[in-house]
């Protein structure tokens, strides 16, 4: 079956078809490890595990690359502003080096929570300056760069083609709209490939360079490193619909000044996730919510925000309220105890997933990443009148792409729906920090023989 996917570049879905045959290179930006990330970022990383899953499904082999940003990602876009590592540093009394640290294993303990899959290769901005340097100079030697008392600057005007990606009325753009203006700079959209240390102050990182000591643009970070782990197989660039205007628009630019070459064929983005109303959630908004925060600590399956994902198309807006979540949770449960009933009647008779409905599957998640419509497979799968063997190697084998632990249903009983409210209830109690009223569903459910633990992890709720 062909795979469809929507490529930003083109404004359409096209059947893709790997630069190498049977092999995929996949590069998704990583996060700015400043701090946590929110269940909006997350989101992006969802979409993109989703694409990865799918490719193997497709019987790719694929070659996952992501970043981490831990330098050079300024608070303005537009490479003004503070070094957003640098003010966490402040914020926290730590080194940039210890934030970056503690936040990129917190980043990882997220992608765990959700059952994204590890990149086959993890690198840093910070172990990549000798090629971005390099990527520089290449720029330089061709004309396209120039000089201001703060850095060294991609000249856009000498690349055609610099909103091929974004497709914005360059006319129309005005700089200042959201940061200060930079009054050296040639033209509003040009970006820095090199920012000077400022006068008489030491960093906490900075680097020699030919131009002086300082540290990297944001761009000139993920156009190295993609180039250095992933020359010959760039095929699918991803990241967040925030990133086509800026980010992904000046990574084109200088990789394709410098090469001559296309610089990946498709691109991707996942849209926002929104606070009910339909407000975007940002760090900057100061709106945020961390999975810890959102489902962890409520004692809320982290698995129950991957399933809300598959409600809703990646391209397509996504709303977080407190009943969406409800939502998603009933589902995720209404799902493992339909899988947990075929389970039991399919006992240890072996199955095999039955083509039909696989095939089913396999179209709806080749045509550009429907979920939704994937979902409605399985829900029509579980409904089939297929043995029970059968439907269950079904469901197994597309759990391949949903990631959502099916396998392992059986290992606990569902709980009585009396006990379910009881938890729902006390998650509700500790959320408002009604204690009293938290311990006293605690010892009604355990005298309903049910233990009650309070963990790092959330509630656990268990037979002993």
């Amino acid at each position: 079956m062909t795979l469809y996917l929507f490529n930003t570049l083109t404004r359409q879905k096209e059947a893709f078809n790997p630069i190498r045959k049977e092999e995929v290179g996949l590069y998704t930006c990583g996060p700015t490890v400043y701090n946590f990330a929110h269940i909006g970022n997350l989101r992006t990383y969802l979409f993109e595990d989703i694409l990865k899953r799918v490719l193997l499904y497709n019987g790719y082999k694929v070659e996952h690359v992501m970043n981490i940003t831990d330098v050079g990602h300024l608070t303005g876009d537009r490479d003004m502003g503070n070094d957003k590592m640098e003010n966490g540093a402040r914020r926290e009394g730590k080194s940039a080096w210890e934030i970056a640290e503690f936040y990129t294993q917190a980043f990882k303990r997220d992608l765990k929570h959700l059952n994204i899959l590890d990149p086959d290769i993890w690198c840093k901005a910070t172990d990549t300056i000798a090629e971005q340097i390099r990527l520089i100079q290449t720029l330089e030697e061709k004309g396209f760069t120039y000089g201001t008392s703060d850095g060294i600057y991609f000249d856009t005007s000498k690349f055609d083609g610099y909103t091929k990606l974004s497709h914005q009325n360059l006319d129309a753009l005005q700089e200042g709209a959201r940061v200060e203006k930079n009054p050296e700079k040639r033209n509003a959209t040009d970006f820095a490939l090199w920012k000077f240390s400022p006068s008489g102050v030491k960093r906490q990182m900075e680097w020699a360079s030919p131009w002086g000591v300082g540290f990297p643009g944001w761009h000139i970070e993920c156009s190295a490193m993609s180039m250095k782990h992933l020359q010959g197989r760039l095929d699918i660039h991803c990241g967040g619909t925030d990133h086509i205007d800026v980010h992904h628009t000046n990574e084109i630019a200088q990789s394709e000044a410098a090469t001559d070459e296309r610089f990946f064929n498709f691109w991707m983005h996942g849209a926002f996730l929104n606070i009910s109303g339909g407000k975007k959630m940002a760090k900057s908004a100061g709106n945020f919510l961390t999975l810890d925060a959102t489902f962890i600590d409520r004692g809320i399956d982290p698995l129950v925000y991957r399933f809300a994902a598959f409600q809703t198309h990646y391209r397509k807006p996504m709303e977080h309220s407190e009943a969406s979540v409800q939502a998603a949770q009933n589902g995720l449960t209404h799902l493992k105890n339909q899988v947990r009933t075929v389970m039991k009647a399919a006992g240890s008779r072996p199955g095999k997933p039955d083509e039909t409905y696989t095939a089913k599957f396999r179209n709806a998640v080749n045509d550009d990443l429907n979920m939704p419509r994937a979902m409605a497979v399985v829900q029509e799968t579980l409904k089939s009148d297929l043995e029970s063997s059968i439907k269950l190697a079904t469901i197994l084998n597309v759990d391949r792409v949903m990631g959502l632990d099916m396998a392992d249903v059986d290992q606990a009983e569902a709980l009585p729906a009396e006990v379910q409210r009881k938890m729902e209830a006390r998650i509700k109690a500790r959320r408002e920090k009604d204690w009293a009223l938290s311990d006293q569903l605690r010892d009604e459910i355990a005298a309903l023989g049910y233990q009650v633990q309070d963990t790092k992890d959330g509630m656990s709720v268990t037979k002993p």
